[in-house]
């Protein structure tokens, strides 16, 4: 039994274990933060079976999307073949091909991440691929805590029409996303849109990562619970 254990662990590489440890979400003002806008591509939705493509991510920082600190990189996948989410992404497979090593892809990627906060519109997904693919690359467990922008944008705006993808809240708000399905271009239109939403938050009185978070999680538990 323990052997098996010992084979089925993922073995962790050294490297890993120099990443900043991650900071727990605080009280300082939403204007003071530092936060990862981050988008990945995959080579489809099976979060067991498909595979990371992908990383575009975009940093807010002191209340604006800092154009400095961008990340964009594609990671090498073996006998990666074209599927219909190539039609959409528009990576082909001799662009995965000549990609990074995806241990090295995704180290450089968690040291830009830094202590950071993480956010992304339907969040879930992208942390479960994330943390899959350190997991199986370095045996890294990913405990950075992720904001979802689908989520926010419904709590923050009641008013507004039950919008479900990055695209229609795109066009309420007027944004222009350069490239749609690029994971740099997606990573920036939900900066744009974060930014919009934490001037809402501020006005609702919410101005800090902490409370926010608390907020989203109880409205996302009572969308979840069955109507009486």
């Amino acid at each position: 039994m323990l052997e098996w254990l010992r084979q089925s662990s993922p073995v962790v590489d050294p490297r890993s274990l120099r990443l900043p440890a991650p900071a727990a979400l605080d009280e300082r003002p939403l204007a003071r933060q530092r936060l990862v806008v981050v988008d990945l591509e995959t080579s489809g939705l099976n979060l067991q079976r498909d595979h990371l493509l992908a990383i575009g991510a975009v940093v807010i920082e002191d209340g604006a999307i800092d154009l400095a600190q961008q990340f964009e990189c594609t990671l090498r996948q073996a006998d990666h073949r074209a599927g219909p989410s190539t039609l959409i992404h528009g990576i082909a497979p001799s662009a995965v091909a000549a990609g990074r090593e995806p241990d090295e892809a995704l180290l450089e990627f968690m040291h830009f991440v830094d202590d950071s906060p993480l956010l992304a519109f339907h969040a879930p997904f992208d942390q479960h691929m994330l943390e899959r693919a350190l997991r199986e690359q370095l045996g890294y467990r990913l405990r950075h805590p992720f904001l979802d922008a689908a989520v926010l944008a419904p709590l923050l705006c009641p008013e507004e029409p039950p919008y479900r993808g990055l695209d229609e809240w795109l066009e309420h708000f007027q944004l222009l996303a350069s490239e749609r399905h690029n994971a740099s271009a997606d990573a920036l239109a939900t900066a744009e849109l974060a930014l919009i939403l934490f001037s809402k938050a501020r006005r609702q009185g919410l101005d800090n990562l902490a409370e926010l978070q608390h907020k989203a999680q109880a409205w996302k538990r009572r969308q979840l619970a069955p109507s009486l």
